[in-house]
């Protein structure tokens, strides 16, 4: 579980660099509050979609979850610990896709950034490398292992960063923007592996301002405005309201669930 309770961050204090806020707005004036006194629980195996448009802040409070931005006030834990406390634990528990994959690929090949987060849990060969083909396979990589990260396209990088979550099997999966860049098939995978990860209970948050993929596997969707949770309801009754938020929902509110 991931509890939330009264989380603030601001962006541009102190002169400390952070003059953008994680959802790219750039140029926000000092001290910005990106997320504005948020409590939020996540529980296990909901799969749960956070909607806003850019700027509303909810890369900002993902990041939290793990400890990568550290609010300015309030608390957040993971399985009961509060993630100060722990950081190995929490960003063991909760693996986080990137909008921007060049930000999380660390190795020269396919197969060894996949496999990087398994051998760094001190996994035996066997394991980690079943974790990297079924990643891969989710992902529509399969077999491409010893391609070099840098001559992939955009869409691609983006595939190996989610098959790096996958390869974690993480209590949380969080993925940010994870559709961007994908062409049709890539993106029916991945909306296949998460329905299943769902299903064996896996807690799923999807980070978007585009529903059209996740509307029919989410339990709620929560949707932010400047900062600030503005809906938190179940699909049925969100997406009446998010279009106003400046979030794209699925054709007529229908939340038939996609076919692969």
């Amino acid at each position: 579980m991931i509890e939330l309770d009264g989380v603030t961050c601001r962006y541009g204090r102190g002169g400390d660099g952070e003059g953008d806020d994680e959802d790219g707005d750039e140029g926000v004036d000092d001290a910005t509050v990106a997320v504005d006194d948020i409590s939020l629980t996540v529980p296990d195996g909901e799969f749960l979609v956070v909607a806003g448009a850019n700027g509303s802040g909810k890369t900002t409070l993902v990041r939290t979850f793990n400890g990568l931005v550290e609010p300015d006030a309030g608390t957040v834990a993971v399985n009961g610990t509060p993630v100060d406390e722990d950081l190995v634990a929490a960003r063991s528990a909760v693996g986080m896709v990137f909008q921007d994959p060049r930000d999380q690929l660390v190795a020269a090949t396919v197969g060894a950034d996949v496999a990087f987060g398994p051998e760094n849990l001190g996994l035996a060969h066997d394991e980690s490398d079943r974790r990297v083909d079924e990643a891969l396979a989710a992902v529509n990589m399969a077999g491409r292992e010893r391609e070099r990260v840098d001559s992939l396209s955009g869409g691609e990088r983006e595939r190996v960063a989610i098959a790096g979550a996958l390869a974690m099997e993480p209590d949380h999966l969080v993925l940010d923007e994870p559709f961007t860049g994908l062409d049709e098939p890539a993106r029916r995978s991945v909306v296949e592996r998460l329905r299943a990860l769902h299903r064996e209970g896996t807690s799923v948050v999807v980070v978007t301002h585009d529903l059209r993929d996740v509307a029919a596997l989410a339990d709620r969707i929560v949707g932010l405005a400047d900062g600030r949770v503005a809906v938190d309801a179940p699909p049925e009754e969100a997406v009446s309201a998010l279009p106003g938020l400046d979030v794209r929902v699925p054709e007529g509110g229908g939340l038939d669930e996609p076919t692969g």
